[in-house]
């Protein structure tokens, strides 16, 4: 049962043409088979363990999906996840320290969809003060005390951390100090220096004792911090998911091979236990994993990756380190247009109507002039048809009573409106009108 919220969450999300940011599991359609092994595998990561998945699908497979579908899963075991838009300047794979920005900045919990960074800090303070008043030797009134017990505990839970970064510590003493004194300036900005911000003012981390900001070595130090603080916090764990990561293919030769590099280095560390309640996930084409400007141009990455996709795709196996996602048919859209339509539907005054004018047989026909609009590439179909589905047949449908889409309405598709790889699929003469 999905709340009115969340209907109109993901309705306004397909209105737009995006993926919704909560709801997702209300419209999986052909992933719904790897939900036990994932189920399995983050089972295993909340015990202590890392986990690593490489998601391979071409455009239009819902690779985005699939990866915001895992985190909100996961999000509602525990966990808490977050994504990170792999591209050349903002997040180079190679650079962790962008890609540790950005993960924090997008990290999310069950209570706080993004951005509850600083919402996981002042938790985990919060369970070191619990810790510490189950002491029936430690008066709850006395704030000094209680303040030296907590950063006591804090330093022994951060022990192992702070002898490779004891920046982190550092960091984290002097905002639990700021806090007390209610500094809330300073407060902010070591919050912003530990999430990897640049450009903290320079009294801000003289506060903290600290000079510059943060490194690659620095941010490879900070997450297993925030692996530690999740942990204590009672979170399971931690899902990061790297999308798009196929753009390494058109990055420079110096960045692509640090980038391919990278990646190779962190399953390694993953592997060796370097960080505990990790569940990486990476997307990427096919072009990406087999073709020569990509995983194939490190053979001991390649060799890390491989699995044979030889068989029939019933029987692949979700537990390998390497999944791949079934192109769309006409009757996976046909599915999910259904569901959209349904929850659409539900609960609004106009229930009825919106049922019987947006029929089956309606669904088909927009379904088949959406993808034939797009060449015939039904793959590339599903956010377009979404969008035209909500944006321009439903809600009129739901405004208008005398709106018959059969009679009044004629789909169009316009370059504008398409992302690269939908313009790639549509021909020059597919973007005119298409009568329905």
């Amino acid at each position: 049962m999905i709340s009115p919220a969340r209907r109109e969450d993901i309705v306004s999300a397909l209105r737009r043409g995006t993926v919704p940011s909560s709801g997702l599991d209300a419209l999986a359609v052909g992933i719904e088979a790897f939900a036990p092994t994932l189920s399995e595998e983050l089972e295993s990561v909340a015990t202590g363990r890392g986990g690593f998945k490489a998601v391979r699908g071409e455009y239009g497979t819902g690779k985005t999906f699939f990866g915001r579908w895992l985190q909100e899963r996961a999000r509602s075991r525990g966990f808490a996840a977050t994504e990170v838009q792999i591209n050349e300047t903002e997040t180079p794979l190679h650079r962790l320290e962008t890609v540790y920005r950005r993960l924090v900045e997008h990290l999310g919990t069950a209570d706080m969809a993004s951005g509850a960074f600083r919402n996981v800090i002042d938790g985990w303070f919060y369970a070191l003060e619990q810790d510490v008043l189950a002491d029936p030797s430690v008066d709850a009134d006395d704030a000094q005390v209680l303040l030296q017990r907590t950063d006591a505990l804090m330093e022994a839970r951060l022990s192992s951390i702070s002898k490779t970064a004891p920046a982190f510590s550092a960091v984290l003493r002097t905002y639990r100090q700021a806090l007390a004194n209610n500094d809330g300036m300073l407060a902010e900005g070591l919050i912003s220096w530990l999430a990897g911000q640049p450009n903290v003012a320079a009294s801000v981390k003289r506060a903290a004792g600290i000079k510059g900001d943060l490194d690659h070595f620095g941010a490879s130090n900070f997450l297993v911090g925030l692996l530690t603080i999740l942990r204590d916090s009672g979170f399971a764990g931690l899902v990061l998911v790297l999308d798009e990561v196929e753009t390494l293919q058109r990055m420079r030769t110096d960045t692509r091979e640090k980038g391919l590099n990278a990646l190779r280095q962190w399953i390694d560390e993953i592997d060796a236990g370097r960080y505990p309640g990790l569940y990486l996930v990476i997307t990427g084409t096919p072009a990406f994993f087999d073709g020569p400007q990509g995983v194939q141009r490190l053979a001991p990455l390649a060799q890390r990756l491989h699995v044979d996709f030889g068989t029939d795709r019933r029987f692949d196996n979700p537990r390998a380190v390497q999944i791949r996602l079934a192109p769309f048919d006409h009757g996976a859209l046909l599915s999910v247009g259904r569901r959209v339509r349904d929850i659409y539907s539900e609960g609004r005054e106009h229930e009825q109507r919106l049922r019987s004018v947006v029929d089956d047989g309606y669904l088909d026909t927009l379904a088949r002039a959406v993808a034939g609009g797009l060449g015939g590439k039904v793959g590339v179909a599903p956010r377009l048809f979404l969008k035209k589905l909500v944006a321009d047949v439903l809600d009129r449908v739901d405004l208008h009573p005398d709106f018959d889409p059969r009679q009044h309405y004629a789909l169009t598709l316009s370059e504008t409106e398409m992302s690269a790889s939908e313009r790639a699929a549509a021909n020059a003469n597919s973007v005119d009108d298409i009568e329905l």
